[in-house]
C-alpha cells in the first residue's frame, strides 16, 4: 500500500470516531500547551525581574554594620561621613556614594500619633536611588550645605497628613521638629519596605541630621559603580577597606543585587521543573489514554484488519496505519495546544500586562513541545500498532 492510501486510511478510521479522536487528543493538548506557558512563565518572570533590578540600578551595592543584639558597638566601629568620601576617591570603579541615618519620629494626624521614618540624606542620594519626584523639587546643594529645615514627604504620608490638598510649602511637625515640605516622592521600583524608605517616610538633609545627633553615623552606606561588571570586585575591595579603617572586631555587610538575581533565578528555576512537571505528567496520562483508546480501535476493528490481510495487505502497513492514527492523535493535540499555549500569554499581555513588559514566546519551546507530544503519541500508539499487524488473517475473520 502506498503511503498516501495508508494516511488516507487512517484519516478516514479518525473521522469515523471524531468524539473519541478528540477527547483522546485532549490530554496532548494540556501537557503540550503546559511545555510552551512553561517557558513563558520562566522567560518572562526573570525578564521582568532583571528589568525591576534595573531600575533600581544593577551597579549599586550597600554596606552596613554588622550589630550584635546584645550589646551597642563602639563609635570607633561606625561608617562615618569620612569614609563615605574615602571610598569615593580611593577605590577604582566607584563613581557616586551616598549615606543615610534614620531615626524613628511620629506625627499627628487626626489626633492619632503615626510613626514615620526620619532619613537623613547625603548629597548622592538621588543619584543613586532615582527616587520618582511628584511635586515640588529634590534638595539642591545649597539645602545640603545650609541645614535648610526643608524635607521631602513619601507618597503615602502626603495623602495620610494632607488629603488631596498640595503639601508643598506646608509644615510638618514631628515630635519636636518642624520642617517645611519642599517635595512629595515614591521609590521608582517599590521595594515594599525593605529598603529605608517606607510607606510613612520623611527626607531631610544629612547635615541637618548631624546637627540634631551631633554625629556623622551613617547607617547604611551606599556605593555606585561605573559597569554592572565593576560590582564583584568594588564589593570584595569595599569590605577589605572599611576593615582597613576601623578595628578588626568590627563586622560589615556589603550586599549586592546580585543575591536578588539569585533568588529570583532559583524561584524561577523551580517553578519552571514544577511545571514541567505537570505537562510531564499530562503527556503520561495522554499516552496512556491513545494507548488505550487505540488497543480499544484494534479490538473494534479485528474483522476489518482480517479483511485487509486476506486481500494483500503487509503487517508493516497495518503496523504503519495505526501510528499515523497515533500520530495524527498526538500532533493533531500538540498543535492545538502549541495554539494555546501562545494564545495565553498574547491575552494577558493585551488586558493585564504593561506596555513596557513584553512576553517573549521561545521558538524552541514550540519545536520540543509538538516534538515531545507526538513522540508520545508515537510511543504509546506503538503497542496496538504491533497488535493489530501481527493479528490472524484467518482469526481475525472469524471475529465477531
Amino acid at each position: 500500500m502506498h503511503i498516501r492510501e495508508i494516511i488516507s486510511v487512517a484519516i478516514d478510521a479518525l473521522r469515523a470516531n471524531k468524539l473519541r479522536a478528540g477527547l483522546t487528543s485532549l490530554g496532548v493538548i494540556i501537557g503540550s500547551a503546559s511545555i510552551v506557558l512553561v517557558v513563558t512563565v520562566a522567560l518572562t518572570s526573570r525578564k521582568y525581574v532583571l528589568s525591576q533590578i534595573e531600575a533600581v540600578g544593577s551597579n549599586i551595592m550597600w554596606v552596613e554594620l554588622v550589630r550584635s543584639s546584645d550589646r551597642a558597638e563602639p563609635l570607633s566601629y561606625e561608617i562615618t561621613l569620612a569614609d563615605m568620601n574615602a571610598v569615593k576617591s580611593d577605590i577604582r570603579g566607584v563613581v557616586e556614594t551616598a549615606g543615610i541615618r534614620e531615626l524613628p519620629m511620629e506625627v499627628v494626624v487626626g489626633g492619632a500619633a503615626v510613626p514615620v521614618n526620619l532619613i537623613g540624606v547625603t548629597e548622592g542620594y538621588q543619584a543613586i536611588r532615582r527616587l520618582v519626584i511628584l511635586r515640588g523639587r529634590y534638595f539642591d546643594s545649597v539645602d545640603m550645605e545650609m541645614r535648610s529645615k526643608f524635607c521631602l514627604i513619601s507618597e503615602h504620608l502626603a495623602q495620610r497628613v494632607y488629603g488631596v490638598e498640595n503639601p508643598v510649602g506646608r509644615d510638618l511637625r514631628l515630635g519636636e521638629l518642624t520642617f517645611t515640605v519642599i517635595g512629595v516622592f515614591r521609590e521608582r521600583v517599590s521595594t515594599f519596605g525593605q529598603s529605608e524608605i517606607h510607606d510613612d517616610s520623611v527626607i531631610i538633609p544629612f547635615t541637618l541630621m548631624k546637627y540634631y545627633t551631633g554625629t556623622d553615623v551613617v547607617r547604611t552606606l551606599y556605593v555606585q559603580t561605573v559597569t554592572h561588571e565593576d560590582v564583584d570586585r568594588v564589593q570584595r575591595e569595599l569590605a577589605q577597606f572599611l576593615h582597613a579603617r576601623h578595628p578588626a572586631n568590627a563586622v560589615y555587610d556589603v550586599q549586592t543585587l546580585s543575591a536578588i538575581v539569585d533568588v529570583a533565578r532559583k524561584i524561577s528555576l523551580a517553578l519552571t521543573i514544577l511545571l514541567i512537571v505537570i505537562a510531564a505528567i499530562a503527556l503520561l496520562i495522554s499516552g496512556i489514554g491513545i494507548m488505550n483508546i487505540m488497543l480499544v480501535t484494534v479490538t473494534e476493528r479485528t474483522h476489518e484488519i482480517g479483511i485487509r490481510k486476506a486481500i494483500g495487505a503487509a503487517r508493516r502497513e497495518i503496523l504503519y496505519q495505526f501510528l499515523v492514527e497515533s500520530f495524527f492523535i498526538s500532533g493533531g493535540g500538540a498543535v492545538i495546544g502549541i495554539l494555546v499555549g501562545i494564545a495565553v500569554p498574547v491575552v494577558v499581555q493585551y488586558f493585564w500586562l504593561p506596555p513596557n513588559l513584553r512576553v517573549p514566546i521561545s521558538n524552541l519551546s514550540v519545536v520540543i513541545a509538538f516534538v515531545v507530544s507526538c513522540s508520545t503519541g508515537l510511543l504509546f500508539g506503538y503497542l496496538p500498532a504491533s497488535r493489530a499487524a501481527n493479528l490472524q488473517p484467518v482469526e481475525s475473520l472469524r471475529y465477531e
